[in-house]
């Protein structure tokens, strides 16, 4: 006889993010289901942003803050990914350092440091980006934290407008502004590089 593993259990009637994360008021391990929806996309966007490494630990550090906040989500809100975005974005706050360091790097040497060894993200990367990731990066470098974070949750977490505003806990208006003047930059960097 074998028996299943929790992640081969059926999703329950009625299961959303939402309910899921209600449920886990009374029953806590039911928040597992939430870790084990979103965890790989919150770990890949935390490793590219700081490295495989301190996304690890981030990735971590999200879900356990997730865990204890989870009396406080709002369950008109039936997909917690603009929550968990916006607790790891707030942790890549504290290392900010190390990610314009690694644009920096990026844009001196070309060279990743903060490679994530998904070797088909990097294939398609550098087909799309090719011979201007030392260009982009250095654009990422000079954005604010505020611009980067608001193009890097669109473009590398696929949050929508709404999601990020979400995420962020930011008007909607503000969102597209701040995306409006990362992607400007981005495009004049491209269109005029100064390497």
């Amino acid at each position: 006889m074998t028996t299943a593993s929790p992640t081969d259990a059926p999703v329950r009637e009625g299961s959303d993010d939402a309910a899921v994360i209600g449920a886990s008021l009374a029953e806590p391990d039911r928040f597992g289901e939430i870790y084990d929806r979103h965890a790989v996309a919150v770990h890949h966007y935390l490793a590219r942003r700081v490295g495989t490494a301190a996304a690890d630990d981030l990735t971590s550090e999200t879900f356990l803050s997730a865990f204890r906040m989870r009396g406080r989500y709002d369950r008109e809100r039936p997909d917690a990914r603009p929550w968990l975005y916006g607790i790891a974005t707030n942790l890549v706050h504290r290392h900010r350092r190390t990610e314009r360091s690694g644009y920096r790097a990026l844009a001196r040497s070309g060279v990743d440091p903060l490679d994530t060894g998904d070797h088909a993200d990097t294939v398609a990367d550098r087909v799309t980006a090719g011979a201007r990731a030392k260009e982009i990066a250095d654009v990422l470098a000079r954005l604010t934290a505020k611009e980067r974070d608001v193009l890097l949750l669109f473009a590398w977490a696929e949050l929508t407008y709404h999601e990020i505003a979400e995420a962020l806990r930011i008007p909607l208006g503000t969102v597209r502004s701040r995306l409006n003047r990362a992607r400007r930059r981005l495009h004049a960097a491209l269109d005029h590089p100064t390497h």
